[in-house]
């Protein structure tokens, strides 16, 4: 599985004592690879056909923290409430890293027929939601384990220790709760011992098998959530003159943001994305209502744009809010 033995090359090399070792570690690890490919194809697809969202990953975690357990590695269960570490300590005196996998799925509904198919269900922002890893974390999970496994049978060949880091809640915890790595980290999974580096990878079914992309100062954007409410003014339907619309101002807004991207950031620069991802109002096709509520996410790779976008938002949404008669929150 060229996958796999691509990713354990690249972090065995960090801890292996010798750089002329590193031709007999890659025969060693092809070899661990595919005699391990079969389980990590099946570890997959469970993990695909029963996912689970964001701080309610029980069976996942569960099923990691056995399975490190089983290798005889230190494990500590449930970290963030439902993530595992695992702790692998080499031979030789070396450097602490950890690797690192997201463990949660996504609000999303699968249609297709696989024979793995995710058939599970679950309530998201009050609304009945199919659950799907649709993200790849599933993948992220099977490689990570499979790269627990081969490591463990190659202690005599590690210089260091590798923490094994398995981070529920990547796509943000539930309104009102905390997550994710920053809770991870709150509950101290990068100390005892104290981690120097993390490395973490993220598939892509766009990039060819066997192949490892990456470009400088992060492949990978911030992801920032934001919420806008529009206060209008409620009136019939029949009557709009008579109160003032959230939804046809939300409409603007919705258009002004887009430009934001499109005429007033330097995308030569770096890439950045503004999305609407929800849009709620109303409650009946015969009244103008009271408020309406759009949330969404900004994905950019600078720090300077991203404070750049994050202040267009908000200027973006108040001006064009006041031209109709209301402010925007």
């Amino acid at each position: 599985m060229k996958n796999i033995s691509i990713i354990l090359l690249c972090f065995v090399s960090v801890f292996t004592a010798h750089a002329q070792i590193n031709t007999k570690v890659q025969a060693k690890l092809d070899q661990q690879a595919k005699e391990i490919e079969k389980k990590v194809i099946e570890w997959r697809r469970h993990f695909h056909q029963y996912p689970e969202l964001s701080n309610r990953e029980y069976k996942t975690g569960a099923r990691i923290a056995e399975h490190l357990t089983s290798l005889g590695l230190e494990v500590k269960y449930p970290v963030a409430k439902t993530g595992a570490i695992g702790i692998l300590k080499g031979a030789k005196p070396g450097r602490v890293i950890a690797l690192r996998a997201d463990i949660d799925g996504l609000p999303v509904t699968e249609r297709n027929s696989l024979a793995f198919a995710s058939k599970e269900k679950s309530v998201y922002l009050n609304q009945d939601v199919g659950v799907m890893h649709a993200c790849g974390h599933d993948t992220h999970i099977a490689i990570l384990m499979g790269v627990a496994e081969v490591l463990s049978k190659m202690k005599s060949e590690i210089s260091g220790t590798v923490v094994f880091l398995f981070q529920p809640a990547e796509e943000g915890a539930p309104e009102g709760e905390e997550g994710g790595a920053a809770l991870m980290i709150k509950e101290g999974a990068l100390d005892n011992p104290k981690v120097e580096a993390v490395f973490g990878l993220h598939i892509s079914s766009l990039t060819p098998v066997g192949v490892i992309t990456y470009k400088p100062e992060g492949l990978l954007a911030a992801s920032d959530s934001y919420s806008i409410k529009v206060k209008g003014r409620q009136s019939h339907g029949s009557a709009p003159w008579m109160g003032v619309d959230p939804i046809v101002v939300s409409s603007q807004i919705i258009l002004g943001l887009q430009t934001i991207i499109s005429r007033q950031t330097e995308l030569t620069k770096e890439a950045a994305v503004i999305t609407v991802g929800k849009f709620t109002s109303g409650v009946r096709s015969n009244i103008i209502p009271e408020e309406a509520e759009m949330i969404g996410t900004i994905r950019t790779l600078d720090n300077d744009m991203q404070d750049k976008v994050h202040e267009k938002i908000k200027v973006t949404a108040t001006k064009i809010a006041e031209s109709a008669g209301q402010l925007q929150k």
